[in-house]
């Protein structure tokens, strides 16, 4: 919402410039993809450790109920 608002006002203060953003928004969303998804791959890899490293006390504290 805060994005398209931005838009609209470069588009009433200077309309070729938004124009051309609007064009090179795709190009920066695909470049910054590969970005996004070593982050969520490094993201995942810590949770994975962090479920493994917390097993033992999970095992030791044993049922809750």
């Amino acid at each position: 919402m805060l994005g398209c608002l931005i838009w609209l006002i470069l588009l009433v203060l200077s309309w070729p410039l938004a124009l051309i953003a609007l064009l090179l928004y795709p190009v920066f969303w695909l470049l910054s993809l590969p970005f996004r998804l070593i982050g969520i791959t490094v993201d995942a890899l810590f949770e994975t450790l962090r479920a493994i490293l917390g097993l033992p006390a999970r095992v030791l504290r044993g049922p809750r109920g």
